[in-house]
């Protein structure tokens, strides 16, 4: 595991009409502060990789579809990759602490739903990018 990394479970409440899926709670372990949250629509196959955040904190939950979630820390010269699968079936939220890498691969076939609720706004000057190939990970495995 990631220094820094928490996976906390979530509930889906069965309610007639359709699930109530929590996400997160000012009072819940991983909240810091609310900056922006937002939606990423990820199609099946695609791969979104790689992004650090220097100051911002994310907290993802993926409502709908398949998700693999890959990070990546070399902070201190680590060189530790974690991975997790989100979806409804592994319904959890993963919050990624400020200075880790991460990566992301649509496996569902009709696409998949990610919501990221940060602490922080957007700020393009506040993360690094890197390309898919310049962290040696194989995506094509599963």
């Amino acid at each position: 595991m990631i220094e820094g990394v928490l996976i906390t479970p979530l509930r889906i409440v069965d309610t007639p009409g359709g699930d109530v899926m929590h996400a997160m709670k000012k009072s819940d372990l991983g909240y810091d502060s609310f900056g922006e949250a937002y939606f990423s629509q990820v199609l099946c196959g695609a791969i979104k990789a790689w992004k650090r955040h220097r100051d911002m904190t994310l907290n993802l939950v993926v409502p709908s579809g398949e998700v693999r979630v890959v990070l990546y820390d070399d902070r201190d010269n680590r060189k530790v990759f974690q991975e997790l699968t989100l979806s409804p079936f592994n319904y959890c939220r993963l919050t990624i602490p400020p200075m880790v890498w991460v990566g992301f691969q649509g496996l569902a076939s009709k696409g998949s739903i990610l919501l990221n609720i940060a602490n922080l706004e957007h700020d393009p000057a506040e993360s690094d990018r890197r390309e898919v190939n310049q962290i040696d990970y194989n995506w094509e495995t599963l």
